[in-house]
């Protein structure tokens, strides 16, 4: 439910852009240039570029600076904005401040001097004047707005779960990515189901913004406000759950186990209440141990046993939300098949609508969808259609209501599990087969003896270095990529043997297979998988593969294919690095250590001729790198393996 926003601070920089910062204060990833646009608009960037040529002593730049400095510090501290709204006279005192300091810039200008150039200081103080005036009045309007906030939302919920304190803004402010733009104006944190739609419909008569937030471990910035007038409804409140249930669902005519948990519940209390009563809960994200219920819908999350039993869409029973309209809506679905979507004929939901008061019936629609339309062929999930039919609230990430509770099918575990983990070497394209010949053979082997795999991992060599991985091969070398696998049935022999054929097919893929049998040697299996802040230490980038889901068939393919691309775009990377360190060398001039005769030795008698020397060598390496590049299909493979390695240390 994030408006889209146009954001100007987000706009491509200038690549000409000076990298220092001039701005004090500025300990954020923002440049100079983001702020400046930001607080003064695009065009005053490229009048502070013409008159940075110009410039004489460069006091009333600094001055500038210092006045965009200070309210940067501010807008981007949520503490400091409580302490001057709880001050004003602080606040008084800044904003003079401030408005002196433009007044001293005022005074510099020599109008005599050169015309054209005071015209170009007038427009910039102008745009600083109202930015500083736009600062003083925001305050004004924040603190009606929180008055406003209090009194429309005190009524529904109680007065501590209206948060507007700095630790609770900063700690909304971004999910996984550690993505920052905005920091929320409020932040609630309801006490129950019933009083979401109230605080829904509050927000939007307040026009705030709402961002549904559950654990925060989103990697595709779905929690991330992107205006200061945003109010985040977290939900980690909303705890409530049930053991398993036998119930009747719809269409069914025998009872089903089922668990009902509140948005809020942590993933893994659903799996551990549904191992109690000797079930299974299919739905098993990375992020099992913090992220939550409502996430897990709106984000469609699948898992490890999504192999055999589906994503959350294939196992949700019913669902509950509430709309952009502030109106309650249950999601019912009919005729479940207690399998994949996919597989069925047809899905049929019920969406029964309600007022706000949760009881007071509006109206009915029943959607029937196709089975097929759900994904592509030879998916087991496919984000690409994110309409779904129609179908409200799975796979939406929050844009069109509020998940508050669901009720969930558990399938039955069967009674003997072992786990393999397989190590793959060479290449990728020889090893990724084997996992379509695993998969195939999982699903012969369950139609012929009941044997089921349980839960697949493909784990590639990047994440395995990322989280630290430690071989179990006894050969030399890294694994390309590894597998790991639940093989699961209720006859012992028939597991043991489809746990050695899967050992097998590793072992004809330039692999190795590895078994666990003991609850603690297959938990130690599956530990790497869970190292997700691993791999947020090696990247802020959001998860692509949130987005992209690629048929088993042709994972190889889009093996090579991604690789081929991080080969040619490091190659070009280093090229321009190449004729950066070219051109800087051959400016002369090179800024030489302290030495201690270094003032009376010229720097080009200092260096003789090794600056022809670097020369060369940069030339002949940037043409060898050249090659590479413009020949990058047929070298892929040497690329690849590093036989042929673009790098200082070879």
């Amino acid at each position: 439910m994030n408006a889209p926003t146009t954001l100007q601070h987000l706009m491509q920089a200038d690549a000409d852009a000076p990298r220092l910062r001039e701005i004090p204060y500025n300990y954020t990833s923002f440049s100079d240039r983001e702020i400046v646009v930001r607080l003064l608009g695009e065009p005053a960037w490229g009048l502070l570029n013409q008159l940075r040529e110009e410039r004489g002593t460069g006091r009333s730049a600094r001055m500038l600076y210092e006045v965009l400095g200070d309210i940067w510090v501010v807008e981007r501290n949520p503490y400091l904005q409580d302490d001057l709204l709880d001050n004003p006279g602080r606040r008084k005192l800044l904003v003079e401040a401030l408005q002196h300091r433009l007044g001293e810039v005022q005074k510099r200008r020599t109008p005599e001097a050169d015309a054209s150039r005071d015209a170009l200081v007038g427009q910039l103080l102008d745009l600083a004047t109202q930015a500083v005036t736009q600062f003083s009045e925001r305050f004004v309007r924040m603190a009606k707005l929180r008055s406003q906030v209090q009194k429309t939302l005190g009524r529904l919920t109680a007065k501590d779960n209206i948060k507007f304190d700095g630790l609770s803004r900063v700690s909304h402010v971004t999910d996984a990515t550690d993505w920052r733009v905005e920091y929320p104006f409020v932040v609630l944190t309801p006490d129950s189901e019933t009083e979401m739609a109230g605080l829904v419909k509050g927000c939007i008569d307040l026009g705030l913004t709402i961002v549904p937030r559950g654990g925060g471990t989103g990697y595709t910035g779905g929690a991330i406000p992107l205006t200061w007038k945003s109010a985040v409804i977290n939900t980690e409140k909303l705890e409530a759950m049930t053991e398993v249930e036998m119930i009747d669902l719809p269409g069914i005519a025998h009872p089903i186990p089922t668990i009902y948990t509140e948005a809020g519940v942590v993933t893994q209390r659903v799996a551990d209440a549904a191992e109690r009563g000797g079930f299974v809960f299919a739905v098993d994200p990375t992020s099992a141990e913090a992220s939550c219920i409502g996430g897990n819908i709106a984000m469609n999350a699948g898992g490890k046993k999504a192999v055999l039993w589906g994503t959350a869409l294939d196992n949700l029973a019913s669902w509950r939300m509430v709309t952009p309209d502030a109106e309650w809506l249950d999601v019912v679905r009919m005729d479940h098949n207690m399998g994949k979507i996919h597989d069925a004929e047809v899905a049929t939901f019920e969406l029964r609508y309600f007022k706000a008061d949760g009881k007071t019936p509006i109206r009915t629609e029943t959607l029937v969808i196709p089975g097929k339309t759900f994904r592509k062929e030879g998916l087991g999930k496919d984000v690409t259609d994110k309409f779904l039919s129609g179908l409200p609230g799975v796979q939406k990430e929050g844009c069109d209501g509020l998940i508050t509770s669901a009720r969930w099918v558990v399938h039955r575990m069967p009674t003997h599990t072992r786990t393999v983990c397989m190590e793959f070497f060479g290449h990728a394209r020889e090893a990724v087969p084997s996992i379509v010949e695993i998969k195939d053979f999982m699903f012969a082997e369950q139609k012929r003896t009941g044997t089921v795999m349980a839960g697949l991992e493909h784990l590639d060599d990047r994440y395995l270095r990322a989280v630290g991985y430690s071989t179990k091969s006894k050969r030399g070398g890294f694994p390309k990529m590894v597998l790991i696998g639940d093989i699961a049935g209720d006859n012992a022999d028939d597991v043991a043997k489809a746990t050695s054929e899967i050992v097998r097919i590793a072992n004809s893929r330039s692999g190795e297979g590895f078994i666990a049998i003991s609850p603690e040697a297959r938990k130690k299996f599956w530990h790497d998988r869970k190292k997700t802040a691993a791999i947020s230490r090696h990247t802020n980038a959001f998860k692509v593969n949130e987005d992209v889901v690629i048929p088993l068939p042709r994972m190889a393919e889009y093996t090579d294919g991604i690789e081929r691309i991080n080969i040619e775009l490091s190659l070009r990377n280093k090229l321009h690095f190449c004729r950066e360190l070219e051109a800087f060398l051959e400016r002369g001039n090179l800024p030489l250590g302290k030495q201690d005769d270094a003032n009376e030795i010229a720097s080009a008698e200092l260096l003789e001729d090794r600056v022809a020397q670097a020369l060369a060598v940069v030339r002949e390496v940037q043409l060898q790198w050249q090659g590479w590049l413009t020949q990058v299909d047929a070298l892929f493979p040497q690329l690849q393996e590093h036989s042929l390695r673009a790098s200082w240390k070879t």
